[in-house]
């Protein structure tokens, strides 16, 4: 098998330049020779990041692979790698249980499950110290954001209480097969020196998504749609979800569990 078809419906756009994807896969840190990092990459499409990941002896190198024809492609270019390559749903996987020691993070991202591939580091971020992914520029552009930006959103706050964000690069239409609509970033997430949130972290998740979900209401609508009435006014009751930073939602969270209706 000499080439595999991209697939609209897996969101598949593969990387052609050599030269990016070497510089992505420098991105990603490692362990050492003699105590080399785990490390899986989803999608791993024709390989083109997985052969320079391979040429590393300071990681350990898993896949993750929905697409049939590709597995196909991957146990015949790279028959050594076959054995660490899992053919399934990263979304499904159970990372825990494959994983239990850690491990990194690093893919082209499918464009239309790049936002739940994040939402399933946060969910998993005592197991991912890193993730060096390739996402469409406006995703990379609204995790990277700080407050007071009109990208900022939902997975922005999520991802920057438990991670560091780099924009690393911007990646133009014509070095993929077939072509996107749009411009890429690769982005890189680090591991914060959080280990826990000053509240209660399930709700902390709902008075976040709650406060963007009528994003252009204050926070005093938004949030009584979303818990019914207080018995008093926040300060930030007057203000929209994209002023508050990570610290700010931390402590509205507090709020909402001392004075939400019972």
């Amino acid at each position: 098998m000499d080439q595999v078809r991209a697939k609209k419906a897996l969101g598949q756009h593969f990387l052609t330049d050599l030269n990016i994807a070497r510089k992505i896969c420098a991105s990603l840190s490692g362990g050492t020779a003699e105590a080399p990092a785990t490390v899986l990459e989803v999608g791993c499409g024709m390989g083109v990041l997985t052969q320079f990941l391979l040429q590393r002896d300071d990681i350990v190198v898993y896949g993750a692979e929905i697409d049939g024809e590709s597995v196909e492609y991957l146990h015949e270019h790279y028959p050594d790698f076959a054995p660490r390559l899992i053919e399934g749903d990263f979304l499904k996987m159970d990372l825990r249980d494959r994983f239990s020691g850690g491990v990194r993070v690093i893919g082209n991202f499918p464009y239309n499950i790049s936002s739940q591939i994040f939402f399933k580091i946060i969910e998993n971020r005592d197991l991912v110290p890193e993730c060096v992914g390739m996402v469409q520029r406006e995703v990379a552009v609204r995790i990277a954001e700080p407050p007071g930006s009109r990208e900022y959103g939902i997975l922005s706050v999520l991802l920057q209480a438990w991670y560091d964000i780099e924009y690393l690069f911007t990646v133009g239409e014509k070095v993929f097969n077939p072509p996107p609509k749009v411009k890429s970033a690769v982005i890189r997430l680090r591991r914060n020196g959080v280990r826990s949130l000053d509240c209660d972290e399930q709700l902390f998740v709902k008075v976040v998504k709650a406060s963007f979900g009528q994003r252009r209401k204050m926070l005093r609508n938004s949030l009584r749609a979303a818990f019914g009435e207080f018995d008093s006014e926040h300060r930030f009751f007057s203000m929209r979800a994209e002023q508050l930073s990570v610290a700010d939602f931390t402590e509205l969270t507090r709020w909402v569990a001392e004075h939400r209706s019972k």
